[in-house]
């Protein structure tokens, strides 16, 4: 159970949304079980605007970016952009609303063919497009790599000859290349050095500012996520476990599972001191998610109620949403 929203309540609009994977056994290859990688999500991002998600590994992050761009199909919901309903297009109107939406991976080197050279990669959907020709096609490649901090002669080399750092600098021209609204920031920094993830966030926050772009920023560092978003969601187990502005639930995380992925951020003086929520158990898997609200095995405040009702995503203050029955 969820909150409904307006098509038109931001540039992205997401209700109800969620994908399972069937999982096929017997001599047949019917469908046995199935696996809940999203659990009826619904949020809005308004244009211009940063919205955060972490969460643990497993948890359905990747899995709803890749909904909302349908590179997954998902299983049921509605997802809306600009006011149109993506999950009703066609294909050829898909392709077309597709040069509105990105995505960047997380992982650089993958998400680059490397028998291609970088002014083939970043001009590839150019030519698709149909957004420019011959000479046209060289001077926006050149003026792409401009913008992501490159040189021009890397406009002729290949993916293997830069860094990780440099390689995701290529992947973020390559989705700029379309003159994207909206971008889908999987993972962008994570496998990259410190050093180089704070010169793409600033980069990416850069660009936002000077092509007024929207983005869906999911990441598992919690303190890169503060520094980018507006405001921030926390899944758990495939479902939105709180939604607040960034410096709202930073200050004072409502729900018991964000109170403990927070209070594990390091802090920056080594002689200070931070209570640690140490969780009893492990995650439940995704193919037996546990009744009512899935947080409860291993929720230090959960009562009789939470293993059979399931929580609604609820105001606990202003713009501040939370799913638990006890959260103040």
């Amino acid at each position: 159970m969820t909150i409904k929203l307006s098509p038109n309540d931001g540039l992205l609009v997401v209700n109800n949304l969620e994908k399972r994977f069937p999982i096929k056994g017997g001599i047949f290859g019917k469908e046995v079980a199935s696996v809940k990688a999203v659990q009826g999500v619904s949020f809005a991002i308004k244009r211009g605007e940063t919205l955060g998600l972490v969460g643990e590994s497993g948890c359905g992050k990747s899995t709803l970016g890749r909904c909302i761009l349908r590179l997954i199909e998902p299983s049921s919901g509605e997802i809306f952009f600009n006011g149109r309903n993506v999950l009703a297009m066609e294909q050829e109107e898909l392709r077309l609303i597709r040069r509105k939406m990105q995505i960047i991976f997380q992982d650089p080197f993958a998400s680059l063919n490397p028998r291609m050279t970088v002014g083939s990669i970043i001009s590839e959907p150019i030519k698709i497009h149909g957004l420019a020709k011959g000479a046209d096609i060289t001077k926006r490649v050149l003026k792409l790599l401009d913008l992501c901090g490159l040189r021009a002669e890397a406009i002729n080399r290949y993916p293997h000859e830069f860094s990780g750092g440099q390689r995701q600098r290529i992947c973020i021209a390559r989705a700029l290349a379309v003159e994207p609204e909206f971008i889908v920031c999987d993972e962008p920094v994570s496998a990259l050095d410190v050093s180089i993830q704070a010169q793409i966030v600033n980069l990416l926050q850069d660009l936002q500012q000077e092509l007024k772009l929207t983005y869906l920023f999911i990441a598992h560092d919690l303190k890169v996520v503060e520094h980018i978003s507006n405001r921030v969601a926390v899944m758990y187990l495939g479902r939105m476990a709180e939604l607040a502005p960034a410096e709202n639930l930073y200050e004072k995380p409502r729900h018991p599972y964000t109170q403990a992925l927070f209070s594990a951020i390091p802090m920056p003086n080594p002689k200070g001191k931070k209570q640690r929520i140490i969780l009893q158990g492990d995650v439940p898997s995704p193919i037996s998610v546990p009744p009512g609200c899935s947080f409860h095995p291993r929720c230090p405040i959960a009562k009789d109620n939470c293993k059979k009702d399931e929580p609604v995503l609820e105001a606990k203050a202003e713009a501040h949403y939370a799913s638990c029955w006890y959260s103040s």
